[in-house]
């Protein structure tokens, strides 16, 4: 088999890993918050049925409040943090990895949490994917400006559906059927096409 091009950013599951990023009670606030841990509930049950690791954080849980439960988290251990990184709680698992290439990247807020982990992962010579419709902040300018920092730096910005058809890759795969009930039901709308209309001039 030809050795993969590290720069199409093709994300395979023996390679990958999914980080689910501080989705907790107070962050109720945050714009779309119903919608992007709906898509990130979507993003966890694809990765349990293709055997893709899972990580878990909470962002200092004694004032922000656990994982909410409509994430479907249950079984995960959260790693409680108070760095904006998740890299830092998590080095360990990246370590144990060898074979790890894709950091698949979830949660709140994008241009704290998400933007931070993201440029530790790059600086690890990590790809970082992030699932657009599964990130968001209080602000959706400051949403907006740091998909295009992330992208910037070298991210991969995807949407939930797009990743998770790269992962299958094929319908004669085995889960195929189980993973396509899954995506049947169009990701909820979580305020990306106001974000990207007219061909914003962050994204040329």
């Amino acid at each position: 088999m030809a050795a993969v091009r590290p720069g199409l950013g093709r994300v395979i599951p023996g390679s990958s890993i999914l980080f689910l990023c501080d989705m907790q009670e107070k962050f109720r606030h945050v714009l779309f918050f119903p919608q992007i841990v709906s898509v990130a509930a979507r993003m966890l049950k694809v990765a349990r049925l293709l055997d893709v690791p899972v990580v878990l954080t909470e962002q200092y849980p004694q004032g922000l409040g656990p994982t909410v439960p409509e994430l479907g988290a249950e079984g995960l251990q959260p790693r409680a943090k108070t760095c904006f990184s998740m890299v830092p709680v998590v080095q360990q698992e990246l370590d144990a990895r060898p074979r790890l290439r894709s950091v698949l990247l979830c949660g709140l807020e994008a241009q704290a949490c998400i933007l931070h982990t993201a440029l530790d992962l790059l600086d690890q010579g990590l790809q970082v994917h992030v699932v657009v419709d599964a990130c968001s902040s209080r602000s959706q300018v400051d949403r907006l400006v740091a998909l295009s920092r992330m992208r910037q730096s070298g991210a991969f910005l995807s949407t939930s559906e797009g990743l998770i058809l790269q992962l299958v890759r094929d319908a004669a795969h085995p889960q195929f059927k189980e993973i396509q009930k899954i995506i049947k039901e169009p990701a909820p709308d979580s305020g990306l096409l106001g974000l990207f209309h007219g061909q914003n001039p962050l994204f040329r």
